[in-house]
């Protein structure tokens, strides 16, 4: 009974609840500066939760900074106290006018972290690609929500860098940064919304065949066009309200 209610759960409401358990062991020092978390497998074992479960609550603790992950080497306690400063709240995505400057930044952060995975990325980093862009169109299709896909997607290529600080930011800033996420009762009618959706994912697939094709410098081109085509979209957005 007790493993049913937990497949019920969500895995984001999963992911939070692993971050507290394994913030309280760093806390009460049965995790302690600078030991190693368990590997992947035995959390998954100990918390009966899935991988991406586990990867997304490693995430936010690296957001937190109670611990970072050495590449090849394993994931580390930081101690208390290490947080880093930097942080986009819920109330910073309020306007169009926000929503575009976290744009921006993005366009400086991923053009080049999509050039690093074309170089860099390995056949486990595509393979959690092409699942995230599955399922992006299987929502799509169905006319459900495909936001946490669509984050997903963008959170792999982070990690297809190879480096650990593209993989945090992008945990910190979460999936607020989509912009639909914030925008959805501003879109258009449902047939419109899905036709403009898919053309996402076509932007999508795009810098996925660039960095399957080790392509650094389309990869790079690939994901500031899409990036720059939600820009866009806001600011016409905005011209109108104003």
């Amino acid at each position: 009974m007790t493993i049913d209610t937990t497949l019920r759960r969500k895995p984001r409401t999963l992911a939070l609840e692993l971050v507290e358990s394994l913030g309280d062991r760093i806390r009460d020092g049965r995790l302690a500066l600078g030991d190693k978390l368990p590997t992947e497998a035995a959390i998954m074992a100990e918390f009966s939760v899935s991988r991406t479960v586990v990867r997304e609550a490693i995430s936010k603790l690296q957001a937190s900074g109670l611990v970072e992950t050495r590449h090849g080497i394993g994931t580390f306690v930081l101690g208390l106290g290490q947080a880093p400063g930097f942080k986009i709240t819920p109330d910073q995505f309020s306007t169009l006018r926000d929503v575009i400057a976290v744009l921006e930044l993005r366009i400086g952060v991923e053009t080049e972290a999509a050039a690093l995975a074309a170089q860099r990325r390995t056949e486990a980093n595509l393979k959690a690609m092409r699942e995230a862009l599955d399922a992006v169109a299987a929502a799509v299709d169905a006319g459900r929500d495909a936001v946490a896909s669509d984050f997903q997607f963008h959170l792999e290529i982070a990690r297809a860098t190879q480096n650990s600080h593209f993989a945090e930011l992008m945990g910190t800033l979460g999936s607020m940064i989509i912009p639909r996420a914030r925008l959805a009762a501003m879109d258009s009618a449902n047939d419109e919304r899905r036709q403009y959706l898919r053309r996402v994912n076509g932007e999508h697939e795009s810098i996925y065949d660039a960095i399957v094709g080790q392509d650094p410098d389309a990869a790079r081109a690939a994901m500031r066009t899409h990036l720059a085509n939600s820009r866009e979209r806001r600011r016409r957005a905005q011209a109108e309200a104003s």
